[in-house]
């Protein structure tokens, strides 16, 4: 496992704060679709029990015992194909302009871990972490993009359903540590005009030890981006096919 946390300063809209709270990105490996981080504890949506459709509103314990209350708002929910659904069966969330997750637990420590698998990566996907109504952290898969884009284990679906197919895009686990703070609303975002944000296995939770290989600072990035050219945008998505439930 690659360690090379480097923390992002989460500073939007912090002006006169203590501190700032500070993130570590970091991915899993190729074909991964869960965290292998440690927890105290940790609940997964997989959304397979989610009624497919349309901007729909729910709420999820994420398997927690009740622990971890997490309600949707305006998310896509639809069966597995080639662009999403860990291990290609079940169902997955998605969105072609953006929905919100709000988070709370009864665990007065606070929730300290957000992940998911990703799938059919592209440039507009953009995810945003915030507390009380204030945003701590975005982060822009644009970036992840330039860092698996030479690895071609990332790229085309991974389940042996899919298996290859939707080859120029990746498919990779995200992990977001808050290693100094808490947060309660995790909102996606996508901003390509005719894309989608497709992503399965939401994981919450109390994490002590981290996992995967470190997304760098972004101040890193500009001259890795230089070279990356307009791949995030001549990636193709296909309209998401939904059922509403009735």
């Amino acid at each position: 496992m690659m360690r090379f946390l480097l923390p992002f300063a989460a500073a939007a809209g912090l002006a006169g704060a203590a501190h700032a709270d500070t993130f570590h990105v970091t991915f899993e490996a190729p074909g991964v679709t869960q965290s292998t981080a440690v927890f105290s504890l940790k609940g997964v949506e997989t959304f397979d029990t989610v009624s497919q459709g349309g901007g729909l509103s729910f709420t999820t314990d994420f398997g927690s015992g009740g622990i971890v209350t997490g309600s949707y708002s305006n998310v896509d929910v639809a069966a597995a194909d080639p662009y999403g659904g860990a291990g290609g069966a079940g169902n997955f969330a998605s969105t072609f302009s953006g929905y919100s997750l709000s988070l709370s637990t009864t665990d007065p420590a606070g929730i300290n871990y957000f992940g998911f698998w990703l799938s059919a990566l592209d440039s507009g996907n953009t995810v945003t972490f915030s507390r009380a109504g204030t945003a701590l952290f975005t982060f822009s898969a644009s970036d992840l993009l330039v860092l698996v884009g030479g690895n071609s284990a990332y790229f085309g679906n991974p389940s042996p359903a899919y298996a290859g197919q939707n080859g120029a895009q990746p498919y990779v686990f995200l992990n977001f540590f808050d290693t100094n703070g808490v947060f309660d609303t995790v909102t996606f975002s996508e901003t390509l005009a005719n894309a989608g944000y497709e992503s399965d296995n939401h994981t919450v939770g109390f994490y002590t030890e981290e996992s995967g290989t470190a997304v760098p600072e972004p101040a890193t990035w500009a001259l890795m981006i230089l070279g990356l050219g307009a791949v995030g945008g001549a990636l193709r998505r296909r309209p998401l096919a939904l059922t509403i439930a009735r």
